[in-house]
């Protein structure tokens, strides 16, 4: 698959640019895969994530459940001796993925866009219309519905939303994030 880059830059270069990570400094000690809730559920750790993002093997990174499983926990960061934030780049090969429509897990990715678009535009999150709204955009309205009432219950899954007085700073924080040029 060919992506779209100015010029002749390579995968390993933009994504070394953009998530602004040494990533030539990683030298495979694994303590970053030691820490990784994740490690058990993905194809990759985060070590082998960089390793294949140095080798320009984009096709099988950005392929993978393993960016998409990633919770951005940090623990991967502040394990790491040579202070490489795998975070950082684990979200920009989302973001590359999105973009050249390479999502595996879209379902992870549509919750995140259903998260990020409750937040944009209450100011805060919702659990209840977070979930309705997951709900019906991913067709899956039946599965889990046994624990969404016990939720209910139990007070987790509150009918009336509490206002906020930051909507507008929150609206603020979309509209610069928007604007930033990656």
């Amino acid at each position: 698959m060919t992506f779209l880059f100015d010029g002749d830059q390579s995968f390993y270069t933009r994504v070394r640019e953009q998530s602004d990570q040494p990533m030539e400094l990683c030298y495979q000690c694994q303590k970053c895969a030691a820490g990784c809730k994740m490690a058990e559920q993905g194809e990759y750790t985060p070590n082998q994530i960089i390793k294949m993002v140095q080798m320009g093997m984009n096709d099988k990174v950005l392929h993978s459940s393993s960016i998409w499983l990633c919770s951005s926990c940090e623990i991967c960061g502040a394990r790491c001796p040579n202070e490489i934030k795998t975070a950082e780049i684990i979200d920009v090969l989302k973001e590359i993925a999105v973009e050249t429509n390479m999502i595996k897990e879209k379902k992870i990715n549509l919750f995140n866009k259903v998260f990020l678009d409750t937040v944009r535009s209450i100011g805060r999150i919702h659990e209840t219309r977070m979930m309705m709204s997951y709900k019906l955009k991913s067709g899956d309205l039946f599965s889990d519905l046994d624990l969404g009432f016990q939720m209910f219950a139990r007070g987790k899954l509150p009918l009336l939303m509490k206002g906020t007085k930051s909507k507008a700073k929150v609206k603020r924080i979309f509209d610069r994030c928007k604007n930033v040029d990656r």
